[in-house]
């Protein structure tokens, strides 16, 4: 541990603030920077939360997923998460979201590149809805299954998972 914590002390940018930051946000963190100081590929973090929870603070890029058809209105789709069979097939077959899910997608694997180019060693991209347990859960999942088929370093974690 010591060894691989060695240069946070002379890295500004591995500061991180943990004012809104639970335990297990830390770890993830924590885990990403080392992957990414101890690896020469981008490391990502893909994260669902919901927004009536707050913005994750360590966020490189939000994107807003509100706007899509939410399983969430729908009395036997309500107790499911976007991990659920259910729950991806009614999100898999609307329009609107797989061109969601194509926009991100395109817009990350056009810029990513660029970031890496200008040495980021990580991004944390976060997806969310309004309880962080449908459709951001899902396009969480989706995108990083698609980054994890050509990129070592690739991580998904659901913020609200604990909630109710």
């Amino acid at each position: 541990e010591t060894e691989l914590l060695a240069y946070i002390a002379d890295c500004p940018d591995l500061k991180i603030d943990t004012t809104q930051l639970t335990v297990h946000e830390l770890e993830d963190i924590i885990r990403t920077r080392i992957i990414a100081h101890t690896n020469t590929n981008l490391a990502l973090i893909f994260r669902s939360f919901g927004f009536k929870y707050g913005v994750p603070v360590d966020a490189d890029f939000v994107f807003d997923i509100r706007c899509l058809p939410n399983p969430h209105r729908i009395r036997e789709l309500r107790p499911l998460t976007g991990l659920d069979q259910p729950v991806i097939h009614y999100l898999d077959n609307h329009p609107d979201v797989q061109q969601m899910y194509t926009d991100i997608r395109q817009y990350l694997e056009n810029w990513l590149p660029r970031f890496e180019q200008g040495n980021r060693l990580y991004m944390s991209i976060a997806i969310g809805c309004t309880g962080g347990q449908h459709r951001s859960v899902y396009l969480a999942e989706k995108l990083g299954k698609h980054f994890a088929s050509y990129l070592q370093n690739v991580l998904v974690r659901h913020r609200e998972r604990n909630h109710d």
